[in-house]
């Protein structure tokens, strides 16, 4: 299947969350009937905290700052200016591609960063893309929090560029209390900007998916599972 590439708005016309998540459910009812193809949605946010499923309260603002609360897998994140968010609303090719369509991200993660010059990788049984440095915490430079639902997936990935670190102090980044976020532009040295980085995760995403997105033939003997996962 080829995939549909949307590009709504960066920067001055960063998308609100809420104005894109009805955008991810439209177009996943669409996917799931056969009326759309898979899409790859990559855009900009303004300032917004989302919790997912297993976010506790502790884990929360401690300013009181509101926070949406969303049907994804993982917990508390920010979204922001400066942060590079990709949300691939595919079918994936059985119910066992779960894995395999994280590890996608993640590569095609990890490859973008390597194009700037930065080293990254995965931490077993933590998700997202880390930067690891020895005698220095684990930084984490890439969130991933998803929902697979009739076969097909939403939310998806969110790329730290040149954001502000400021509001993750009032927050536990995805509830993990003893690492720490960066930047590509903190790790560089030089200021990089989301619309530098598009070009490099649009093509790395869309190399890494097509191997774990289902045909037309095969996701319709999935597509009526009516199954929830979160990741």
């Amino acid at each position: 299947m080829d995939i549909t590439v949307l590009e709504p708005g960066y920067g001055s016309e960063a998308v609100e969350y809420m104005e894109a998540w009805s955008l991810q459910q439209r177009i996943h009812d669409d996917v799931v009937e056969g009326n759309a193809q898979p899409t790859l949605i990559l855009l900009e946010h303004p300032p917004t905290y989302t919790a997912g499923r297993r976010t506790q309260d502790s884990d929360r603002p401690t300013d009181g700052t509101p926070v949406i609360d969303v049907d994804r897998g993982g917990l508390l994140t920010w979204h922001g200016p400066g942060q590079l968010v990709a949300y691939p609303i595919v079918p994936l090719k059985d119910r066992a591609a779960i894995k395999p369509f994280v590890w996608a991200l993640e590569e095609a993660i990890i490859k973008t960063v390597a194009d700037f010059g930065i080293t990254a990788q995965r931490v077993d049984k933590r998700a997202g893309v880390w930067v690891i440095k020895e005698g220095v915490q684990d930084e984490k430079i890439a969130a991933i929090g998803l929902h697979i639902e009739n076969g097909v997936s939403m939310h998806g990935l969110a790329l730290n560029v040149n954001n502000s670190l400021d509001p993750y102090n009032v927050i536990v980044p995805c509830g993990i209390q003893d690492a720490g976020v960066t930047t590509m532009t903190l790790q560089t040295g030089r200021n990089i900007t989301v619309t530098d980085v598009v070009e490099s995760l649009r093509k790395h995403l869309l190399e890494e998916l097509a191997p774990v997105i289902a045909t037309p033939e095969n996701f319709s003997a999935i597509q009526n599972t009516k199954e929830k996962t979160q990741a």
